[in-house]
């Protein structure tokens, strides 16, 4: 007799365990250990009836990929599970899942509060809105729950964050800025890519809406792009869905199937990478060219008090630093390391470097470059899993180039 129910992990486990036991949709009699991969975009059913009920939510029966499907639901009922959400919606990329959360909430004439330092794509997202259909943007620092408060007006709908600011690794005030929006009614959207669900699930802060670029630590091999949204909250989920039907940023069955398969090392990897940032941070602010280090498990960052409190289990895999020469300095650098790969992207099993200034935030003129923390010099690493004095044998062999 054939058995159709899903087969899921005990919820009491670990994020390091449910990570390698995602859940299994439509297993038939035995279950296999690896998620199957549906790469049918159409499924047939036997009565109209039955068809019809398949579009009333995220959760229906799959009859067409834009609307769900059973490898794509695997992945957003994984990552929900590690979030602590009641749902996912996965998208075609990270900047997909932004896009469909901000045009699912806002319309013409609303206002955003936004914080200081986001990712520049972001930025870029919300520039657009004003642009286009005249949503108003406020900017307010990640530690100034007064700020967010002094910035609110009737028509705020959304503040938006980063659990760990690009590319200054600034950490955010998640429960002092959360709450002032809760107070107010208005939905808290936390980009949590740097952090991943292992070090930080902002939903326990209060977080309505979490995004993830798939792309970055969970896929973690640089073979797939992808995004998710997890929401605290299911009609929230559903009005978001409902969104992204018309916008078709859709997940492709077979990135979700290998986001999946790296998930399955993620703990494993994320772990390395903690250690390995913390001690090339230690190694890189000891050297000569370098004239500042931004890492927040380092005591001399701005935010290691607030790190140590909202990020308990390590500090991420992602650097910044300050070299004196400015850009010809960063460029010398990028182009000489070895091991490393000059490469814009983040979370990787590669060790990654890249010059912000001219690259992921080379939308924003010099003042917008300097007011979010980001110098001509400053050089972004996302450390692999590489051996830790592999990684510092390259980076300092490219530090004497400079």
């Amino acid at each position: 007799m054939s058995d159709h129910h899903s087969h899921e992990a005990p919820d009491e486990l670990r994020p390091e365990s449910r990570v390698v036991h995602p859940p299994l949709t439509e297993v038939t009699g035995s279950r296999p250990l690896g998620v199957p991969l549906h790469q049918s975009h159409l499924f047939a059913f036997d009565t109209g009836d039955a068809l019809a009920g398949a579009h009333g939510g995220p959760d229906g029966a799959f009859f067409y990929n834009r609307f769900g499907n059973p490898t794509v639901r695997s992945l957003e009922q994984a990552v929900a599970g590690l979030e602590g959400g009641t749902g996912a919606l996965a998208t075609a990329s990270g900047m997909g899942a932004i896009n469909t959360a901000l045009l699912a909430l806002l319309r013409a004439g609303d206002h955003v509060i936004a914080q200081r330092s986001l990712y520049g794509g972001t930025v870029g997202a919300l520039t657009d809105l004003t642009e286009r259909w005249g949503v108003e943007v406020g900017y307010v620092n990640g530690d100034d729950p007064a700020g967010v408060a002094a910035a609110l007006r009737p028509t705020t709908r959304v503040l938006f964050l980063e659990t760990v600011s690009n590319p200054t690794t600034r950490v955010t005030d998640l429960p002092g800025l959360i709450a002032v929006a809760k107070r107010a009614g208005v939905v808290s959207v936390v980009d949590n890519t740097f952090a991943t669900p292992l070090l930080c699930r902002p939903i326990e802060h209060g977080a309505d809406i979490v995004i993830h670029s798939v792309t970055k630590y969970l896929g973690g091999h640089s073979d797939v792009l992808g995004g998710i949204a997890v929401f605290a909250d299911p009609a929230l989920h559903h009005r978001v869905w409902r969104r992204s039907l018309e916008l078709g940023a859709s997940a492709d069955p077979f990135a979700a199937w290998l986001t999946l398969r790296g998930m399955q090392t993620l703990a494993l990897r994320v772990r390395r990478q903690c250690e390995t940032a913390l001690d090339l941070a230690g190694r890189l602010a000891a050297h000569p060219a370098v004239t500042a280090v931004h890492y927040p498990g380092l005591p001399t960052h701005p935010d290691h008090d607030l790190a140590r409190r909202l990020l308990p289990d390590g500090h991420g895999g992602v650097l910044a630093f300050d070299l004196a020469g400015g850009r010809e300095a960063a460029a010398a650098f990028t182009e000489s390391v070895r091991l490393a790969s000059l490469a814009p992207s983040l979370g990787d099993v590669h060790t990654l470097v890249l010059h912000p200034a001219s690259t992921s935030h080379r939308q924003l003129s010099d003042e917008e470059l300097a007011a979010a923390g980001i110098g001509p010099g400053t050089v972004r690493v996302s450390v692999g899993i590489e051996h830790p004095e592999d990684i510092w044998a390259d980076v300092r062999r490219a530090l004497a180039k400079v």
